[in-house]
């Protein structure tokens, strides 16, 4: 589609899918949605991006990146049916994060129908330069029906100043005013001596609390940059949220009858999200579905496994829950993942960890590529120092040596001394 050009969209759910080339130099980018009535939105809560990933009424959904050979994608999920009758306009944008657009090859918006997969509208923005945040499209109501247009606004200011030209209030950092001492006043004039009847009024309301500004930080955890602190991102406190989520390419099972080759999905593929923890009293142990160790939040170990789950989507995918307010319990604590069924390897999986604590920046990493028959891998390290925990990315993957279960394999990589007995789920 060119620039300013539009066309109808089926009134359903749809995958909306901001993609670019990566490669030396070139920076992040995140994709971001807002709801607007009137040009504005009617409150924080109609912007949807990684800090608020879904919106209230369910129908806007930031569903994750994904980094497929050198192409990366940031997807939206936004269901048209379910938009709320007022909203008008739901625009569709990108910020660039370490960068400029100038330097980001390849940038596109694609819009695809959700069930079908196919392509109902795309646009390739074309000549940015310093624009560190866009405006790619948007879909519109006209007539009772809904329609994308190809917009292609660039911001200098990026996403704080996206947010706000649309009415978002952004959490910025305080500076202190310098203090003015007001001149003093002359003495109040003498009153007579009668005091008149007290007046009786209804107080005012109370005002109504103030909106706490979104927040638009993030932490990105990479090779060359693989910690960092949670008390320094303001996670101290209230419990942290472990997600992985994962998508797998088609593979080919091999070669079947004369007629051709026969294609195996890896629908049935079994990820199991884990947790080796040390504790500060020396108790060590494991958190995992196997077995049904699924720890305890409120209690020792302090983390719980809330499920398990084969989709590997990022509103569910597979999630552990760490109560930050128990930091002080914690010696150490192992996050890893292993292929229970589905697949003999991490070969063609393209995973997101994210962690997010109830109070600071969501800390975010890929998975590298699997070059290796692993089926196990180490995501994350999460160490006390002096009760400041501090995460380490480390997207490792390991073999198992014939006949040795993957969590023995993680346990004697990382020094866990553990003694390991078969289990079931």
């Amino acid at each position: 589609m060119p620039k300013g050009s539009n066309a109808p969209v089926p009134t359903a759910a749809l995958r909306v899918e901001v993609g670019w080339r990566s490669g030396p130099g070139v920076p992040d980018a995140d994709a971001s949605a807002l709801l607007l009535v009137g040009g504005k939105v009617r409150s924080d809560a109609d912007f949807v991006f990684y800090n608020q990933p879904t919106h209230t009424s369910g129908a806007v959904r930031h569903e994750g990146k994904r980094d497929a050979g050198g192409r990366v994608t940031d997807t939206l999920l936004v269901d048209l049916a379910r938009v709320e009758p007022a909203i008008e306009t739901v625009v569709l944008a990108a910020s660039a994060d370490g960068g400029a657009f100038g330097q980001v090859p390849d940038l596109y918006v694609e819009v695809r129908d959700a069930a079908q997969n196919g392509v109902v509208a795309r646009f390739d923005s074309t000549g940015a330069t310093v624009e560190t945040a866009f405006v790619l499209g948007e879909f519109y109501r006209r007539q009772g029906a809904w329609k994308f247009r190809a917009v292609g606004q660039g911001y200098g200011s990026g996403l704080e100043g996206l947010a706000t030209d649309f009415g978002i209030t952004v959490d910025e950092p305080q500076h202190t005013a310098p203090q003015v001492t007001a001149p003093a006043l002359p003495p109040p004039p003498t009153l007579p001596a009668t005091v008149p009847p007290p007046v009786h009024r209804t107080p005012p309301p109370p005002p109504a609390p103030p909106t706490a500004p979104v927040s638009l930080s993030k932490v990105t955890l990479t090779k060359a940059a693989p910690t960092v602190s949670l008390t320094k991102q303001g996670g101290t406190s209230g419990v942290m949220r472990v997600n992985l989520n994962w998508e797998m390419r088609k593979q080919f099972s091999g070669w079947g009858s004369k007629r051709g080759r026969a294609i195996a999905l890896h629908n049935d593929l079994d990820l199991d999200l884990c947790a080796l923890f040390e504790l500060a009293d020396g108790r060590k142990g494991v958190v995992q579905s196997l077995g049904n160790a699924f720890g305890a939040l409120h209690q020792p170990p302090y983390i719980h496994l809330d499920g398990d789950d084969r989709t590997g989507a990022v509103a569910r995918g597979e999630n552990l829950t760490v109560n930050l307010d128990h930091r002080n319990d914690f010696r150490r604590i192992l996050v890893f993942v292993t292929i229970y069924e589905g697949a003999r390897s991490f070969a063609d999986l393209h995973a997101t960890v994210t962690l997010q604590p109830q109070f600071g920046a969501p800390i975010d990493f890929s998975l590298d590529e699997c070059t290796v028959p692993s089926t196990v891998c180490a995501l994350a390290l999460i160490t006390n120092h002096g009760g400041d925990l501090v995460v380490q990315r480390e997207a490792r993957y390991l073999v198992p040596e014939r006949g040795v279960s993957p969590q023995r394999t993680v346990d004697h990589a990382y020094g866990w001394g553990m003694n390991w007995t078969p289990g079931r789920k």
